[in-house]
């Protein structure tokens, strides 16, 4: 059937698609895969998932591509990831074949939502986990409810990539040392509210997190990684609070296939101003450059210019041209789902 959206003028929100699809491990086994209109979710008031925050989720994109294919974007390592969430969690991690299947067939169930190429939109998928046992005391939950839904999203940037203004903020910490941060867990994101709430009241379009115990090494740039470009070299930070992101993996590899060294390693404030370029990285934008970043309690400033850097187009450009189909896809990053 088709359907009646200005796709061309989508933002990042929920829209309403054919179907989504549930699924349950009664504490024994996993249920069939079922598939629904419903989009609400019925729970008993004292289920454990919304009074301890036994929950995580997972964010991945279908794209169609220049010779109409539809592509899913690396959803193995998605599974990969959300059963790591699951196992910090202490919940049953879904195996990954189950994952991969059921983002294909919610794909398929709402192919019509998949916008055409040349909006550069996609359509968004948002696997949700859990803790679903009834219960009062903190324990480990055996009962795990999951969710696969969709909604097409715009580019994040509407007129082509923007460069950004980033503030580090010593107010709030994201994630602890042997936290939760990496893992995709409801509350980081909770956790980081606050901060961002004020960046934005500041003129800030995100906020730096440093580590949580000695504020002096950087963490993640509001809800993406960060990475910086020097000396021909793809630095981004290490530690064991940032979650692993699928998108700063995939160009860590491109930056290496273009002849630049990587280096993954605890990246200290100091360093911030050694960089040539700067980005955020992530899901929803691929990349965010960063056009500046302003430290409140040093009242430093650091500007790296007005325009988007060679490195960070270059990667953009090529991760972009994978995931529509205009380049070839030689490390089998896309499963062709139509």
């Amino acid at each position: 059937m088709g359907v009646n959206i200005d796709w061309n003028n989508l933002g990042f929100d929920y829209i309403k698609t054919n179907a989504n699809l549930r699924c349950r491990f009664d504490g024994k086994r996993w249920s069939q895969i079922s598939v629904t209109e419903d989009e609400y979710i019925r729970m008993h008031i004292a289920t454990m998932g919304i009074h301890y925050g036994i929950m995580a989720f997972e964010g991945l994109k279908a794209f169609r591509g220049k010779d109409g294919k539809v592509r899913l974007f690396r959803p193995a390592d998605n599974a990969r990831r959300f059963q790591s969430s699951a196992y910090k969690l202490c919940l049953e991690p879904m195996p990954t074949d189950v994952f991969v299947e059921a983002c294909i067939q919610l794909v398929k169930l709402n192919i019509d939502f998949v916008p055409p190429y040349e909006s550069g939109a996609s359509l968004y998928l948002r696997p949700l986990m859990y803790g679903s046992q009834v219960a009062i005391g903190v324990h480990r939950c055996p009962e795990v409810d999951i969710v696969f839904f969709a909604s097409p999203v715009g580019p994040y940037f509407k007129g082509g990539m923007q460069l950004i203004k980033v503030v580090i903020d010593r107010m709030q910490d994201r994630a602890a040392p042997r936290g939760t941060g990496d893992i995709k867990a409801g509350g980081n994101y909770a956790s980081s509210l606050l901060s961002g709430e004020k960046a934005h009241d500041m003129g800030y379009d995100n906020v730096m997190y440093l580590d949580a115990a000695q504020h002096r090494f950087v963490e993640e740039c509001g809800a993406a990684n960060f990475f910086g470009i020097k000396n021909n070299t793809y630095v981004t930070p290490a530690s064991p609070s940032i979650l692993p992101s699928v998108t700063n993996d995939s160009l860590r590899t491109l930056a290496a296939d273009m002849g630049l060294n990587v280096e993954q390693r605890p990246v200290t404030v100091e360093e911030l101003k050694t960089f040539e370029e700067a980005g955020a990285c992530g899901t929803a934008a691929v990349i965010s450059p960063i056009g500046s970043i302003y430290d409140i309690d040093t009242q430093e400033y650091i500007d790296y210019g007005k325009t988007i850097g060679p490195v960070s187009l270059a990667l953009y450009n090529r991760l972009r041209d994978i995931q529509y189909g205009r380049a070839e896809d030689k490390h089998n990053w896309c499963v062709i789902v139509e």
